[in-house]
């Protein structure tokens, strides 16, 4: 699976300065693209990339429609969890993780000793963008940001990529041609942006070169790093399958509400056998994707790195299970669930809660943190388990 701009980190826009007399009067996006690139040919003068390599990345370079298309549509999110996980958790990618767990184990063992990340970790982001290395994308890397770039939608995220990619060129790391990944611009067997592999890229293998793409040593370091640089706490835990009272608050099972473990383990919370939870004051919060009738989980500090590598708790949720099945945990009970909305009912939904004054976001089907929250507090409303999960009963009663 490609990785999703909605992992893209966020950045300051600051573009012209320094950068020429050609770059201050090119369009910093949007206009005519020839003059578009021209701006990104002086900035990345200015900023010591050679003329060799500049003229060598944007050579080629064209706005690619697919990749619009694909920027403006994530309907693979508005599938239930449930949906989602039992498709990329298959039995198959969990073979292959455990495998790949054992071949490179010294390199794990190494990268772990390092950055503190766990191999299931970094395992679980590889298996899931890549198929651990199966399937990078055929994108044309540089085009695709470069189109991006241009696009005004988000140029302050995207043209710093596009200088990065260059600089991969100029670095020797990657030739043009090699350049090829997921319509975002991301690279290599976990999806780098290429910013990141400029800033983490290791030659963990000593082979004289930093190829994520093909390296597999110098991919899990890289990766490692990586996490490692988004606050991954050494040592603990990142999520852990529960099970939740029947007279649980269920208002209180949201990502936004951080409560120590011991508080939970109070309200009768237990670990999915039926074991008691720890008794102490890690901090964590519960996750119900599918409402109070489906699968529970425990999120700790470190599970805001998975939603820092992509913001969809769909994805997030599910990458972060993953890990903890690589790292020998057990499968979740999916309980019994009632049916959620399909993307135009959410829509729908979304539009209705936005008409009562929620800030939902973007009207896009997709239940998000926003419309979860404005879920939760009308539930509050009603009166009924506010579990943060719509079903068509409650959109009718929303009516």
């Amino acid at each position: 699976m490609t990785a999703h701009p909605l992992r893209l980190a966020l950045l300051s826009a600051v573009l012209l300065s320094g950068v020429g007399a050609a770059a201050a009067q090119a369009p910093q996006c949007g206009g005519d693209f020839g003059q578009f690139l021209q701006g990104v040919r002086a900035e990345a003068a200015a900023k010591g990339m050679s003329a060799r390599a500049i003229d060598a990345s944007l050579a080629n370079v064209n706005q690619d429609q697919k990749v619009l298309a694909r920027d403006r549509g994530q309907a693979v999110f508005q599938q239930a969890w449930s949906q989602f996980q039992g498709r990329m958790v298959n039995k198959d990618r969990l073979a292959r993780g455990r495998a790949n767990l054992e071949k490179y184990a010294s390199t794990f063992r190494q990268v772990e000793a390092q950055t503190g990340v766990p191999g299931a970790v970094i395992a679980s982001f590889w298996g899931l963008e890549t198929d651990y290395g199966a399937v990078l994308g055929d994108f044309d890397t540089l085009s695709a940001l470069a189109t991006l770039a241009h696009d005004c939608r988000r140029p302050e995220i995207f043209r710093p990529h596009l200088l990065s990619a260059i600089e991969l060129v100029d670095r020797g790391y990657l030739r043009p041609d090699q350049m090829k990944g997921a319509w975002a611009g991301e690279l290599g067997q976990t999806q780098m942006l290429p910013e990141d592999y400029v800033a983490f890229g290791t030659d963990q293998d000593g082979n004289g070169q930093i190829n994520l793409l093909t390296d597999v040593p110098d991919v899990l370091m890289t990766t490692g790093k990586f996490i490692e640089s988004m606050g991954w706490r050494r040592g603990e835990p990142w999520l852990e399958a529960i099970r939740i009272p029947a007279a649980f608050p269920f208002d209180r099972a949201a990502l936004v509400n951080k409560e120590p473990r011991s508080e939970f383990a109070r309200l009768g919370v237990t670990k999915s056998d039926g074991s008691p939870l720890e008794r102490d004051g890690m901090m964590a919060s519960i996750i119900l994707p599918q409402g109070k009738g489906g699968p529970a989980f425990l999120a700790f500090p470190n599970f805001d790195i998975y939603l820092q590598w992509n913001n969809s708790l769909t994805y997030s949720l599910t990458a972060g299970y993953f890990g903890t099945r690589l790292d020998g945990g057990p499968a979740v009970d999916m309980g019994n669930p009632q049916p959620g909305l399909d993307g135009d009912g959410m829509k729908s939904l979304q539009q209705k809660l936005a008409a009562k004054g929620y800030d939902v976001g973007k009207i896009d089907g997709i239940l998000g943190a926003n419309t979860r929250a404005a879920v939760r507090e009308e539930q509050l409303k009603m009166g009924v388990a506010a579990d943060g999960w719509p079903t068509a009963t409650f959109a009718a009663a929303l009516r």
